[in-house]
């Protein structure tokens, strides 16, 4: 049994993950496929080493944001800071890349160039746009995602209690949000509030450091651990009108971010599965009992076929969700439809590459344990598995049933 995860070539002479089973990768160009090999040589050379040390100690390798923005792959959906024409797909490989090594690392890239660029690039301004997309593209600027709040998660399109009330050119902000990734050190948060006066939830775009607002990391999480989620205080939080994003009128624009973002999760839900995977067949292949490598064995390979079969089911979602994006015809429900099925896919595939690292696979150094922790994470956040089948049914039905 191979050890190495690359093992086949696409196409173009390009490596192939060996959890690629049907060779997916061979429908990107092949500039894109030269763009995912420096990402992924990226991931193995200066993640890889570091994660479980990082994973175990709760700290975050943000020293590690503006190598890996050198790499041009942040902003690559926006024409202000794309360094060539990719698609859906590649956008969404990338991060699958980045976790199948650590998902904590990926969501720490992704809340900056994935949620909180969106909300920019969708609902910002020209001159917004401008001001910010190329900063942040380049690694100078680190952003944050500011929705969830204490009491608000699956019901953020009603229960959001963070308000903004306006007084001339200015706006001023009080609430509270829970589980925002990168908020402690982030440059600008993206912070999400309903209008006083009109009762539409708007964003804003408030810097570190402005008076009343405050970002305390949450302590003694069990997954993704490397990623600094934070409580943030908003009192009398004073936001000029020109950091207002001016394309956002509503919670159906703030809908749309989602959708794309839900979609990014599904693919780092793959990344994690495809990372215990890859773990699994290596330390099976090397464990031996019985006198023999226990991936020699049937109830092994059973689990392995199995997980290799949720891989493969699950690359032919996201890539084809990803295409219907770069189409203009990815609904809610499409976007919906992925997250749910990848990431329950993931917990069964974390599970069962646990599983078949016996004891071993509870313990950091053994491969699975990370993977196996985080997956309960990206399970729940962009959305419930509940919620999401609610999407669907909805779409199926003509009937709202969140309710």
């Amino acid at each position: 049994m191979a050890l190495s995860p690359v093992t086949q070539e696409a196409d173009h002479g390009s490596p192939l993950l060996d959890a690629d089973f049907y060779a997916f990768q061979s429908l990107l160009t092949p500039r894109e496929q030269e763009t995912v090999l420096a990402v992924r040589e990226f991931m193995e050379r200066e993640v890889r080493p570091i994660a479980d040390d990082y994973w175990d100690r709760a700290e975050c390798p943000v020293h590690l944001f503006k190598p890996f923005a050198e790499l041009g792959t942040l902003g690559s959906a926006w024409e202000e800071t794309t360094t060539f024409s990719g698609s859906a797909v590649f956008r969404g490989w990338v991060g699958m890349e980045l976790a199948r090594v650590d998902s904590s690392f990926c969501t720490f890239i992704g809340v900056s160039s994935g949620l909180a660029m969106s909300s920019i690039g969708m609902g910002g301004s020209s001159e917004q746009r401008a001001q910010w997309l190329p900063d942040m593209a380049s690694g100078d600027v680190i952003g944050a995602f500011g929705l969830t709040e204490p009491l608000a998660g699956s019901d953020t399109a009603k229960g959001l209690r963070t308000t903004a009330t306006r007084h001339g050119d200015t706006w001023v902000l009080n609430g509270a949000k829970r589980w925002i990734g990168n908020a402690t050190f982030a440059d600008v948060v993206v912070i999400w509030a309903k209008d006083t006066a009109d009762g539409q939830v708007k964003g804003f775009l408030v810097r570190q450091g402005t008076p009343g607002f405050t970002a305390t990391k949450i302590e003694r999480k069990q997954s993704l651990r490397i990623v600094q989620n934070a409580d943030i205080t908003l009192e009398d939080v004073e936001v000029a009108e020109a950091d207002r994003l001016q394309r956002i009128d509503g919670f159906r624009d703030l809908a749309k971010v989602l959708r794309v973002t839900r979609d990014g999760v599904s693919w780092q839900a793959l990344g994690t599965m495809v990372g215990a995977y890859e773990a699994a067949v290596r330390y099976t292949a090397q464990r031996e009992q019985f006198g023999n490598p226990i991936a020699s064995y049937q109830l092994i390979q059973d689990k392995l076929a199995t997980m290799l079969g949720n891989v493969t089911a699950s690359l032919g979602v996201c890539v084809r969700v990803a295409q219907l994006q770069d189409e203009g015809r990815q609904t809610d429900a499409h976007a919906a439809m992925a997250k749910a099925f990848v990431t329950t896919r993931m917990r069964e595939t974390v599970a069962l590459a646990r599983e078949s690292c016996g004891g071993n696979g509870i313990q950091l150094d053994h491969g699975v344990a990370r993977y196996f922790a985080d997956a309960e994470a990206v399970y729940t956040f962009e959305g419930t598995k509940d919620m999401n089948q609610l999407i669907v049914g909805r779409s199926i039905t003509g009937h709202a049933a969140f309710v």
